[in-house]
């Protein structure tokens, strides 16, 4: 059975740049659709990524049903935040790569996702079914899933509006100089190592992050900072802080030196979650809590005192306004 989704070109513009922002995948994903012959141009199969599209060209692409067998043995458990019949709001841990790839060989989000039974949409295609919006591996935190295609097509339309967003909470070293810092630089694929993005890039996508000071550790050399995207790249909050010198503790991508103070896993952590829900039209809004490694090392570097007052969802949500 063929899960089929259809839209209508307004511009011209590449089908696999415009497949990648109706799908909210990457163009070499979208690539791959084409490859496997799911996508086709006026109602012709279409073999190329880069084709040409035309104003009022129709588009189809035809999604296989997910096969459930194809998920890998999972070793892991997530934490469910809520469930309904259209959404599943989960705190994802640290280490999960959220959807296969080719080089990703251990069990990921989604097949954690299939080894629950948990019935997904299928509007991306197999590899990332049911995602409406990823995570870094290494980044935990709260993130949604839609159970359909309606739930999924209505959030995602969120994300391009804004109307959908997180707050992280990270330990940074050394400390901003500013209560509330702004970064707008454009990121795009570093030339030096593809494992890398870069900021600063001409050919890069815009990206705007905002940083709030929230407390800093009693030699003051690590401080807790609550973070807003505006926009959604990749490695967007690692790079914008490296763009200054700055890093997050355990980052060991970005980070500036081997002989800083280092932690298990990268301290990033998405704390709050809001959306707008697909069937009743609530704004809701989710804490995610940290994990292990995240808690004990917050608890030993800072006053909890402190702490306990600057680390309520309201206190966040009130130091990002022009996000809200």
């Amino acid at each position: 059975m063929l899960n089929i989704e259809e839209y209508l070109c307004q511009k011209s513009e590449r089908l696999d740049t415009f497949l990648a922002s109706k799908l909210e995948q990457t163009r070499s994903q979208v690539a791959t659709l084409i490859k496997n012959d799911a996508v086709f141009v006026d109602e012709k199969k279409v073999s190329r990524p880069g084709v040409k599209l035309k104003e009022g060209q129709k588009i189809r692409v035809e999604f296989p049903e997910i096969k459930e067998s194809s998920a890998k043995e999972v070793d892991f458990d997530v934490e469910v935040l809520y469930e309904d019949e259209d959404v599943l709001v989960i705190n994802k841990p640290s280490g999960v790569t959220v959807h296969p790839a080719p080089s990703v060989k251990e069990a990921t989000l989604v097949d954690w996702l299939k080894h629950k039974g948990v019935r997904l949409s299928t509007i991306s295609g197999e590899e990332r079914h049911g995602i409406v919006h990823r995570l870094d591996k290494g980044t935990s935190g709260a993130m949604v899933v839609a159970k359909n295609n309606e739930a999924h097509e209505f959030l995602s339309k969120q994300l391009q509006d804004k109307s959908m967003g997180r707050y992280y909470i990270a330990l940074v070293i050394p400390p901003l100089k500013e209560d509330v810092t702004i970064i707008e630089s454009n990121i795009g694929r570093s030339a030096h190592n593809r494992l890398k993005m870069a900021s600063g890039l001409e050919h890069g996508k815009h990206a705007k992050t905002m940083f709030k000071h929230l407390a800093l550790d009693s030699d003051e050399k690590v401080q807790l900072v609550a973070c807003k995207l505006f926009t959604g790249r990749t490695h967007q909050i690692r790079v914008h802080l490296e763009s200054i010198n700055r890093h997050i503790l355990g980052d060991h991508i970005y980070g500036l030196t081997p002989k800083q103070e280092k932690a298990e896993c990268i301290l990033l952590h998405a704390y709050l979650l809001y959306f707008i829900h697909p069937t009743t039209k609530e704004k809701l809004y989710f804490k995610a809590d940290f994990d292990t490694v995240m808690e004990e090392t917050i608890e030993k570097k800072f006053d909890m005192e402190i702490l306990n007052e600057v680390i309520t969802s309201e206190y966040i949500i009130r130091s990002f306004p022009a996000a809200i």
